[in-house]
């Protein structure tokens, strides 16, 4: 009597992985979408590199840090930072093929801080998006501010502010806006 074995998919998925081992690395075979982000805090010269989201999950204990990070620096204050925005400055940066971190100059203010900033110039809004956690002001090393902006424009997924002067770009979260 002679058994007869069936193709089954684990079999089939073997059969792969010895004939296509050798082409792919084993470390990418298995890899899972990894999204990680760098950052230096222009005001308190803290870094930060880390992943924030994983297989298509956000890790929490990474929030928890990416808004202890990008608390207001001058009182304090935490707010929840919007996951959109994350994915925003990741993707902005994935499209200039960089890694590098991105330099905070601002993201959450508190209600105090952006009133404070409100009375030293009109530039600063008073329903800004900083307030919610859904705005960075940013560069990211090694990239003009100018093509750090006309990428973030490209996305067309939320507002974006070319400072020239002060050689940063304002993203956010908001509806589409330039300025």
């Amino acid at each position: 009597m002679t058994k007869h074995y069936s193709w089954r998919p684990v079999h089939v998925l073997a059969a792969i992985v010895l004939v296509a081992g050798p082409l792919v690395p084993l470390d990418q075979a298995f890899s899972v979408d990894e999204r990680r982000l760098s950052f230096y805090h222009t005001h308190t010269q803290k870094t930060l590199d880390i992943t924030y989201a994983r297989g298509g999950e956000y890790l929490d204990t990474a929030l928890e840090e990416i808004n202890e990070f990008l608390a207001d620096f001058r009182t304090g204050d935490q707010t929840v930072m919007d996951r959109e925005l994350l994915d925003l400055i990741y993707d902005v940066r994935a499209s200039l093929g960089s890694e590098a971190a991105f330099e905070v100059i601002s993201a959450y203010r508190s209600p105090k801080t952006n009133e404070m900033l409100r009375a030293e110039s009109s530039g600063v809004a008073k329903k800004s998006q900083h307030l919610l956690g859904k705005a960075i002001d940013a560069r990211l090393r090694g990239v003009p501010t100018d093509t750090l902006r006309d990428a973030a424009l490209a996305l067309q997924r939320g507002g974006v502010g070319y400072y020239e002067k002060s050689d940063f770009v304002h993203m956010d979260t908001g509806r589409v806006r330039r300025w």
